[in-house]
């Protein structure tokens, strides 16, 4: 690894988006006509590695591909942006998809079809092990097998590495998890669902992290769309609020967080700095159409980073 460079390691999904852009959103059993169709590359952990990657951090990827035109393109991406692909594996299932409706507002919904990414073992991650304790950040997410997740952040967490799991999709999850989770990072409704507290409020944030650094989380981000983000570290709470933009596309935002934080807090250690600088990515990120494609450069987030 290049030592010169943040050391960041994503164990996790891999995606092709078929994003379709739509007037509004369609209500159940309906049929409207689409504005516009793209094919991207996607998956929670890619577009956090390619985030990362895309401020130059050093990014290495532990995902699993299908043997076809999908997995083959996705490769491809991922060795554009400089990524190490010596752990990205593939298996003869379809590699994974994801159907993504956007409207004019920039509201979205999604639908993932995971195929080759419940295939990657806690062996393949095993073989990424000597990486994997020399990093400076894991990141992990919910978008493979639970078990190859633990693992990833198990071996890390172990080792001294820090941890950030991303709980997307949420889902419940056991105790043992949280205590390899040096930061854990869900958006308001994953946080919701994980502590069965109704968020409505910066208030109800503050309950529910409260109860996930309960639990074993050492450290808590929690997105909150419009209200901001708020994080709670060493018994303290603040709430940034965030940045005003045009909002085109949010597909991807809380990617384009996870990565610019891992890349931040990778150099400085500092949370409260990190979790501006990635409300800041993730901000900018929504004013284009697409996902990875959205993601801004390093210059373009110290521009306002500067204005703050």
């Amino acid at each position: 690894m290049n030592k010169e460079k943040p050391n960041i390691i994503v164990v996790g999904s891999s995606n092709t988006d078929l994003l379709t852009k739509v007037g509004r959103l369609p209500k159940l059993g309906e049929t409207i006509i689409g504005k516009h169709f793209h094919i991207g590359f996607g998956g929670k952990g890619a577009n956090q590695a390619v985030m990362a990657a895309k401020l130059k951090a050093n990014v290495v990827m532990v995902t699993k591909l299908g043997n076809d035109i999908f997995g083959k393109e996705t490769l491809k991406n991922y060795k554009s942006y400089n990524i190490n692909t010596d752990f990205v594996y593939f298996c003869d299932d379809s590699s994974g998809v994801a159907p993504i409706f956007v409207d004019d507002s920039g509201n979205n919904f999604i639908v993932i079809v995971p195929g080759a990414n419940w295939k990657l073992s806690i062996d393949e991650v095993h073989k990424a092990k000597e990486l994997i304790i020399k990093a400076d950040v894991l990141i992990c997410q919910l978008e493979i097998p639970l078990e190859t997740t633990i693992e990833a952040l198990k071996i890390a967490s172990l080792a001294g590495v820090t941890t950030i799991l991303n709980p997307a999709p949420a889902m419940e999850l056991p105790e043992e998890i949280y205590k390899y989770a040096s930061i854990i990072a869900p958006n308001e409704v994953e946080a919701s669902m994980l502590t069965n507290i109704d968020i409505d409020s910066v208030e109800d944030a503050r309950k529910a992290a409260v109860a996930l650094n309960k639990r074993g989380a050492k450290n808590v981000i929690i997105t909150l769309g419009s209200k901001g983000v708020l994080t709670y570290s060493e018994g303290n709470f603040n709430v940034i609020p965030p940045i005003k933009v045009n909002a085109i596309d949010t597909t991807g935002a809380g990617d384009a967080f996870i990565g610019a934080f891992a890349y931040f807090y990778a150099k400085s250690k500092d949370i409260l700095e990190s979790t501006k600088f990635a409300n800041i990515a993730a901000g900018l990120s929504v004013t284009k159409l697409g996902t990875q494609t959205s993601f801004p450069t390093l210059s373009e987030i110290n521009n306002i980073l500067i204005g703050l």
